[in-house]
């Protein structure tokens, strides 16, 4: 099914050729340890709305691993960005990311459709395969298989969201004989979904099938190969297309406004002028969007919030 997402409301708003925008991956906070407090989250929310910024970005994460020492932002993603579609307006709802062989295609088409029709049609749905293997055995599924099962649920959650009393099947995973619909569908026809890392995927397959690619923090040298990389694809499987390059990274603003960037796990610490110019350089390259963790933050979210907004934004506005 062909969409024009360029007329889509948060892949416009997030979203355009040769422009980069910010956003964040929720819960917007610098915290200690795996399960953040939350105090403010749906306040912060809001603000990142009023001030301007692109999207908000919210992790799926069913059993907290003390091992892994992330819990993301403790919501069910679905639930959270519902709740969040109620209080925003403008800004994109984004999964980053959903993790799709967990997650039954049906149900995950109703909760993907229903927030998309919650939100006026903002959502952007990332989508991965997982990276964390203790949750498979709670899930009964084999940590082995969830390369094929993303391909499925993908597959399967386009028909669902799209087409009206669609034929599935996929054996062991669903099986739609046509008697049956699923609603509500996508509000413009589709959900934008863009594929994390790999997800065990070869990058020709994710150009083809995905309407992005979400890619973890890199140097910029190895993300101009990258870009290349998936420019050419896009190009090959997908004429005509604009199929944005996103990036996030764990960030620490410095109080330093001309500090220049120091790794950490992650991502960078840097101040803002320098941010600007690791920005700039990013959207040369390519990227479209870039979603920042403050988890690993020095100061309050809230005051790097205004920051950002003041000195940043004006370089790189939301649509």
């Amino acid at each position: 099914m062909t969409v024009e997402l360029s007329r889509h409301t948060g892949f416009a708003h997030a979203f355009q050729p040769g422009r980069l925008s910010l956003g964040f991956i929720m819960a917007i906070e610098s915290y200690k340890g795996a399960v953040p407090t939350l105090a403010n989250h749906a306040e912060l929310a809001c603000r990142a709305e009023e001030l301007g910024f692109a999207a908000l970005w919210a992790r799926d994460v069913p059993l907290l691993d003390p091992n892994f020492g992330d819990a993301g932002q403790v919501f069910d993603p679905f639930v959270y960005l519902g709740y969040l579609a109620a209080k925003t307006e403008r800004i994109a709802l984004g999964t980053s990311s959903a993790v799709l062989p967990l997650r039954h295609p049906i149900h995950l088409a109703k909760a993907a459709s229903s927030v998309d029709q919650l939100s006026g049609g903002r959502l952007l749905l990332g989508v991965a395969s997982g990276d964390r293997p203790t949750e498979y055995p709670a899930f009964n599924i084999d940590f082995e298989s969830r390369g094929l099962r993303f391909q499925q649920t993908l597959h399967a959650l386009r028909e669902l969201s799209e087409q009206s009393f669609p034929k599935i099947n996929a054996e062991g995973l669903i099986n739609m004989d046509g008697q049956t619909d699923l609603i509500p569908k996508a509000v413009h026809g589709r959900i934008p979904a863009f594929v994390t890392g790999t997800s065990r995927q070869q990058l020709s397959w994710i150009a083809q099938h995905a309407d992005g690619w979400l890619y973890y923090i890199l140097d910029h040298d190895t993300l101009r190969r990258a870009a290349k990389d998936w420019q050419q694809l896009v190009n090959e499987t997908s004429p005509g297309q604009f199929k944005p390059l996103l990036q996030g990274m764990n960030f620490d603003l410095a109080e330093n406004p001309n500090e220049l960037p120091k790794k950490i796990h992650s991502g960078y610490r840097m101040g803002r002028n320098a941010l600007i110019q690791f920005l700039r350089e990013d959207e040369k390259i390519g990227v479209s969007h870039m979603a920042l963790n403050l988890k690993y933050g020095s100061r309050p979210a809230a005051e790097v919030m205004e920051e950002l907004a003041e000195f940043v934004l004006p370089h790189f506005p939301s649509h």
